[in-house]
């Protein structure tokens, strides 16, 4: 497959002018017009049933009437036609009732529980809500054209009058002001000091010098796209950790993840006994059944177009702000949902033709967070869930801010000026019934090669350490032990001190953290974080910087699974894909430290983010 075939049939105007129309809008029929009714001519029944049949037969040739094919074939239009108005108006009543009822929903809420329950919440969920059925029969472009002339007389206008040579250095000073003004304004705090935030101010400024020494082609780099990168990340954990909306807003979502997680609980119980997981708490029984559940959960998500939906646009916004091309803005706007393997699959037809800065940027996305399938697993381990959650957002755009600077595009890119997400007819389910069942054995095959994985990677350390400690002890290496994660915090020991953990004894412990997530995987990292008595003493500080640090993918496990992954998916590529690997996952682990130095910039009441149990 060419460049040309894919965009065969589009003109060159709108290859890059054009953007996708709204999948629930396009999906619905036009309104019939009001002449459009069941009561016309046998010369315009004869136009309509030609182009909705082009077998059937010209009726308007035979006035007797008597052709009996002509009579089955006018009699089945007619009843098509009926079937294709009553889904119409089906959908109409159903959008219809289901606003009203939300409608009524939070008029009451706002009666009843304004002051104990809180308004913020629910009126965010209405205006959604309200928002989406009104542009379903609105186009977007009425409220859009003005919002764009408003912009080009304002915005635009006021960066035209800068000139060009001083617009970059321009917006990184804005930015290099909006980061220490936001980080050391506030007052200061036990345990977290201007002293402390400016050794994590300094974390940062070494992340992206390192990236920057070790760009390919220095003088490629679009700082652009590096600037507003780092400045959406920042104002996204700014929103976070200092204001209380922000926290009430992530707050109110793992507290929904952390309820939807206990319906899997009824499951086991049915299967089990009664309160089995309350008093057996094992990994299996606990963790395994919520993966499984929320891939189902996912899949009819999926099926919906509700998640394709949530990708696009978040996409279509990373794609204007940072001119990447529109495959990495998908693919970047996707690994936090569904994980590093399926989002590539988003842009399947355009693997085979991504330039090397894309394959790079397409690994770096999906090394620099986790999946939502294993996101409720460390949920139900008690893992904090608003750092979870707030990492995996500001993972996107500072998965492109860091890739672009290490590995900056030099080639011309087929997807620049679209942001398109092919549909995937192979796999679509025939109905919601089938994408549950596709997804709950979809659920199975992850949980168990994450027990399968778990299983063996536990062992080998344990196997690694015995040997470990058997050849200490010919050197007197007794105490502390010498052990594989012992060797691991000593080499990450300068990464735990330049993310701004706290320097009271934190620093070799999480040090071994980071070891053990780069070197196994961040499963056995936040297994070890929640349960292992070593790190029950860490410092609130400590803690959410290490809960920040170890929210990725990049480790050597994935590694292989990235390279199996789009090797697969485009064969001739799979040279390429092993070249770029290895930068990509250091860099997808370096986007995951910026998240954690921010995070100690920012953070100042640990407390209230202490972990939570599920």
């Amino acid at each position: 497959m060419t460049k040309d075939d894919v965009f065969e049939g589009v003109s060159p105007q709108k290859r890059t002018t054009d953007t996708p129309e709204d999948p629930i809008r396009s999906s619905l029929p036009a309104l019939p017009a009001e002449s459009d009714d069941l009561s016309y001519s046998k010369e315009a029944f004869s136009e309509k049933k030609a182009i909705s049949d082009p077998h059937a037969v010209d009726t308007s040739s035979n006035p007797s009437g008597q052709d009996v094919e002509a009579g089955e074939g006018r009699f089945a239009g007619v009843k098509a036609q009926a079937r294709h108005y009553k889904k119409l108006y089906l959908k109409h009543v159903l959008l219809a009732v289901t606003w009203l009822l939300f409608t009524g929903w939070w008029i009451a809420g706002l009666i009843l529980h304004r002051y104990d329950l809180g308004w913020l919440i629910p009126f965010l969920l209405y205006l959604a809500i309200s928002l989406r059925v009104f542009f379903i029969y609105v186009p977007i472009r009425i409220f859009w054209r003005p919002v764009q002339y408003v912009w080009g007389i304002t915005a635009l206008k006021f960066v035209a009058m800068i000139p060009e040579a001083w617009r970059i250095p321009g917006g990184a000073l804005v930015t290099i002001a909006t980061i220490i003004v936001g980080s050391f304004a506030s007052a200061e705090a036990p345990g977290n000091t201007r002293e402390d935030r400016a050794v994590s101010l300094f974390g940062l400024v070494v992340c992206i010098f390192l990236l920057w020494v070790t760009s390919r082609n220095r003088r490629k780099i679009v700082w652009h796209t590096v600037i507003v990168g780092m400045l959406v990340q920042f104002i996204i954990a700014l929103f976070v950790l200092r204001t209380k909306a922000g926290y009430d807003i992530f707050d109110f979502v793992s507290m929904l993840a952390r309820e939807l997680l206990g319906f899997a609980q009824e499951g086991v119980d049915f299967l089990t006994t009664p309160n089995f997981i309350a008093t057996h708490g094992y990994f299996l029984v606990s963790v395994i059944p919520a993966i499984i559940f929320f891939v189902s959960l996912v899949q009819l998500l999926y099926y919906s177009g509700v998640l394709q939906w949530a990708i696009r646009k978040m996409a279509v916004f990373f794609f204007w702000s940072m001119r990447v091309s529109g495959a990495e803005a998908v693919v970047a706007a996707a690994s936090p949902f569904i994980g590093q393997g399926e989002s590539a699959m988003l842009i399947k037809p355009f693997i085979a033709h991504l330039t090397m800065a894309e394959i790079h940027q397409v690994m770096c996305s999906g090394f620099a967070t986790i999946a939502g399938s294993v996101l409720v697993s460390y949920l139900q381990m008690g893992v904090n869930p608003q750092a979870l959650i707030s990492s995996c957002v500001m993972s996107i755009p500072a998965s492109l801010a860091v890739s672009k600077l290490r590995w900056p595009e030099e080639e011309e890119t087929l997807t620049a000026g679209r942001v398109i997400i092919p549909e995937d007819t192979d796999e679509k389910p025939s109905n919601i019934l089938d994408a549950f069942a596709k997804g709950a054995w979809l659920g199975i095959k992850i949980a168990g090669m994450i027990a399968a994985t778990l299983l063996c990677i536990i062992s080998l350390i344990g196997l690694i350490d015995g040997l470990l400690t058997w050849w200490g002890r010919y050197l007197n290496i007794n105490d502390p032990t010498l052990t594989l994660d012992l060797i691991l915090g000593y080499i990450c020991y300068p990464i735990a001190f330049l993310l701004g953990v706290s320097r009271n004894g934190d620093l070799l412990k999480v040090g071994k953290l980071i070891g053990l997530k780069l070197v196994a995987n961040e499963f056995v990292a936040y297994s070890a974080l929640q349960t292992d008595p070593q790190y029950d003493d860490l410092s609130n500080r400590s803690r959410l910087i290490a809960t920040y640090a170890l929210c990725g993918f990049a480790n050597i496990g994935s590694l292989g699974n990235q390279i199996g992954v789009l090797a697969q998916l485009a064969p001739g590529r799979s040279g390429d894909v092993s070249r770029v690997a290895v930068s990509a996952m250091i860099t997808g682990a370096i986007s995951t430290f910026t998240s954690a130095t921010i995070a100690g910039m920012l953070i100042q009441n640990e407390q209230q983010f202490v972990n939570t149990t599920s």
